[in-house]
């Protein structure tokens, strides 16, 4: 086997239909365009959406909502998650590598931890934001609380 005898699987690749290639074809003559009007010359299109001057979909359909361009994405971790994290690796700095390492957040997440649950563990955590919660959770054991 090379790669010059790699063919793609049978009936997996169709042709599209040829027009414009002789009466004989079915599709010659006007080549499906019709006989007059604007379709029927080159350089014609009509803009995206547009139903034959029916209101469009997308004029129909109630506009909704508001979508904040600016808005700062953060995933939550709360402290209930932490305590697991620290009881079952036995850490004591809780950061994004370890966070990532362990599959709780990607590479290029923002963190935040949330004060959901109850922390046993003293802690020094690292991220991105805190809840005024978890900040006072983490700090009442004798933990860190740093923003990155």
């Amino acid at each position: 086997m090379n790669l010059s005898s790699l063919k793609p699987a049978e009936g997996s690749v169709k042709h599209g239909k040829r027009i414009g290639r002789g009466t004989g074809s079915g599709k010659g003559g006007t080549s499906t365009r019709g006989h007059k009007g604007a379709g029927s010359r080159s350089g014609t299109s009509t803009k995206i959406g547009f139903e034959g001057g029916q209101m469009p979909l997308q004029r129909r359909l109630p506009k909704v909502g508001f979508k904040n361009i600016n808005r700062v994405e953060y995933v939550g971790i709360n402290l209930d998650v932490l305590q697991g994290l620290a009881e079952k690796f036995n850490l004591s700095v809780i950061d994004n590598e370890a966070m990532r390492t362990h599959g709780l957040v990607s590479k290029s997440d923002l963190v935040k931890i949330l004060g959901r649950g109850e922390l046993k563990a003293k802690l020094e955590v690292k991220a991105h934001a805190f809840s005024t919660k978890a900040a006072q959770a983490i700090e009442a054991l004798g933990g860190v609380v740093v923003k990155l």
